[in-house]
C-alpha cells in the first residue's frame, strides 16, 4: 500500500490541469511516469507499462506543486499555541479573551490576529491591565506591525507606552523575542506546520522570519526535515554576516538542496491596519500619510551591497509612496528580486514592475480581509488598491503568498481570492482586478505567473493531485479544494 514517504513511479489515470497541459498532444486521462525525482513520460492512460509504486488517480486532477512565497514560518507555527483573536469586535472583547486564557509554559499569555482598525473602542493600558493582572500579556495585531502589551509585559521587555501599544520596529522586536522559542519546541511546531501545508498541495515556502534563518534551516534539515522546499530571507542587521559567510541567493545549506538562501528582506513602510503604510495622500482626519521606515539612500545602499554579493532583494512596500521608492531603488542599483505586498500602487508605477523585472509578490486573501478597511482608509488615495490583473496585463511576474500568520497558509484560498475577488456571498471587490484561474495557478508555482512550473517530461516531480478541475471550479469549490496527494520530487509528503 502506497503511503507517505514512498517514492512514486506511476500516477495512473490522472487529468492534467494548469501549466504544461497545453503542450500535451492528446486529451483525456493520462499516465505519468516518474524517475529520479523527475517526470519521465506522459501518455494516454493505459499506454505505458506502470513502474514502481503506483497511485491510481481515480479521476483526480494533477497540477504543479504549490508554493507560498511569503511566510513567517516560526511565527506561523507558534500561532497554534496562541490565543486566537481573529474576529474580536472590540478592545474590551480581546482583553477579556486574553484574561480568560491560560498562560503558556513560560508564564506569559500571547494572543494574535486582532484588527484594531475595526474596533469601536480604543485599546488602553488600563483596560488590558484590569483583566490580565500581573501575568505578562501580549496581543499581536494580525498585520504584526503593532503589539498591545499589559504593564507586566512592558516592564518585562523594558518598553513604555501610554496606551500599551507598540508599533513598527518596537513591535517587531517584541515579536522577535516571543518567537525565540527553544529550538526543540519551535522545530516541532514548524514540522507540524509544514505537514499541514503539504496537505494543501504545498511543496515549498519562502521563510521571512526576522531571525538568522541559515542556522535554523541547517539544524532542521540535519534532523531530517524533508516535507517542503525552503528559501529563507536575510534582514539588514544580518547582511554583513551573510556576505562574510559567502551566502548567495540559491545556495543550498543542506546536502539534499531542500533549504536554500533566498533574498535580503527590507521593510520600508508600515501597514494598512496600523495606518502606517506610506501613501501619497493623507489618511482620513488629518495630514498623516504613513511612515517610510527606511530612507531611500539607505535602501539603495543595502540593495547595492546585497546585489554585489549575489543576493536578491525582497522589499516590503505597501503604500504607493513606498512602492515608488522601492521601484526607484531597483532602477538605481540594478538589484533584482521582488516587492512584497504591493497593496497600493500608482498607476504609472504598475508597468515599471515588468520593465525593471521586479516580481510582485502579493497576498490575494489580504484584499478580501481588508476590503472594507481599504474603502474607508484609502478612499482619498488615487493609486490602485490591490492591483492584480493590471500587473499581469502589464507583463509583470506575479507570485502568491499568505504572509502567514497574517492570513492562514492555504494557497487555494489565495487562488480563489484572486480569481473571484470575493469570499462567500459578497459582490466581487475591485472586480476588474480579477485574474483567470490559469494565471492564479501559475502565480502559485515556484517561478510565478510569467514563467510557471510545468507538468512536462524533464520537469521536477513536485506535484499535487486535487479532487476536481481547478480551472473550472466555483469560488467555494476552489477555496476548499480537496488535495488527494502531494509529491516532492516524486516522494509522497501527503496522501489522503
Amino acid at each position: 500500500m502506497t503511503a507517505v514517504g514512498a517514492t512514486v513511479g506511476t500516477i495512473r489515470g490522472v487529468w492534467i490541469a494548469g501549466p504544461g497541459a497545453e503542450l500535451l498532444p492528446f486529451t483525456g486521462a493520462a499516465d505519468v511516469l516518474i524517475e529520479g525525482g523527475l517526470i519521465a513520460d506522459i501518455a494516454p492512460a493505459g499506454v505505458l507499462a506502470p513502474r514502481g509504486e503506483t497511485i491510481d488517480a481515480d479521476g483526480a486532477w494533477l497540477v504543479p506543486g504549490l508554493w507560498d512565497h511569503h511566510v513567517h514560518v516560526v511565527q506561523w507555527a507558534l500561532a497554534a499555541e496562541r490565543v486566537d483573536l481573529e474576529g474580536t469586535a472590540s478592545a474590551a472583547e480581546a482583553a477579556a479573551r486574553m484574561g480568560a486564557s491560560a498562560p503558556l509554559p513560560d508564564g506569559a499569555r500571547v494572543g494574535s490576529g486582532f484588527r484594531d482598525a475595526f474596533w469601536a473602542d480604543r485599546p488602553t493600558l488600563a483596560l488590558i491591565d484590569a483583566v490580565t493582572g500581573d501575568i505578562p500579556t501580549y496581543l499581536i495585531n494580525a498585520d504584526v506591525h503593532s503589539v498591545w502589551l499589559n504593564s507586566a509585559a512592558l516592564r518585562q521587555e523594558g518598553f513604555t507606552a501610554d496606551d500599551g501599544m507598540l508599533r513598527e520596529e518596537p513591535a517587531f522586536e517584541i515579536s522577535r523575542r516571543l518567537n525565540a522559542a527553544g529550538a526543540a519546541r519551535a522545530d516541532a511546531l514548524v514540522l507540524r506546520a509544514a505537514q499541514a501545508a503539504a496537505r494543501r498541495g504545498v511543496v515549498g515556502w519562502v521563510d521571512l522570519d526576522m531571525a538568522w534563518n541559515a542556522e535554523a534551516w541547517e539544524r532542521r534539515t540535519r534532523a531530517g526535515f524533508d516535507v517542503l522546499r525552503t528559501e529563507f530571507g536575510v534582514y539588514p542587521p544580518q547582511l554583513d554576516r551573510a556576505i562574510a559567510e559567502g551566502l548567495a541567493t540559491g545556495d543550498a545549506v543542506d546536502a539534499a538542496g531542500l533549504a536554500r538562501v533566498g533574498s535580503l528582506k527590507v521593510i520600508t513602510d508600515g501597514s494598512l491596519g496600523t495606518r502606517t503604510a506610506a501613501c501619497s495622500h493623507p489618511y482620513p482626519g488629518g495630514d498623516d500619510r504613513g511612515l517610510l521606515t527606511v530612507e531611500p539612500a539607505q535602501l539603495q545602499g543595502w540593495m547595492s551591497r546585497a546585489a554585489g554579493a549575489g543576493l536578491a532583494c525582497a522589499i516590503h512596500a505597501i503604500g504607493d509612496r513606498a512602492n515608488s521608492h522601492a521601484l526607484d531603488a531597483f532602477a538605481a542599483t540594478g538589484a533584482w528580486g521582488s516587492i512584497e505586498h504591493a497593496q497600493l500602487v500608482a498607476h504609472a508605477d504598475i508597468p515599471r514592475f515588468a520593465r525593471l523585472g521586479v516580481t510582485a509578490s502579493v497576498q490575494p486573501v489580504h484584499a478580501l480581509d481588508d476590503r472594507d478597511l481599504t474603502d474607508a482608509l484609502w478612499a482619498g488615495q488615487t493609486a490602485q488598491p490591490y492591483p492584480l490583473q493590471a500587473l499581469v496585463a502589464a507583463g509583470a511576474n506575479v507570485t502568491f503568498g499568505s504572509d502567514a500568520p497574517v492570513s492562514p497558509l492555504d494557497p487555494w484560498a489565495a487562488i480563489s481570492a484572486a480569481v473571484f475577488r470575493t469570499r462567500g456571498d459578497r459582490e466581487p471587490w475591485e472586480a476588474p482586478e480579477r485574474v483567470s484561474a490559469e494565471v492564479a495557478l501559475a502565480a502559485s508555482t515556484h517561478r510565478g505567473s510569467a514563467d510557471p512550473d510545468v507538468i512536462a517530461p524533464g520537469a521536477v516531480a513536485d506535484l499535487a493531485l486535487v479532487a476536481s478541475d481547478p480551472l473550472a471550479a466555483g469560488e467555494r469549490e476552489l477555496r476548499e479544494m480537496p488535495v488527494v496527494a502531494t509529491l516532492l520530487g516524486g516522494r509522497l509528503t501527503h496522501l489522503a
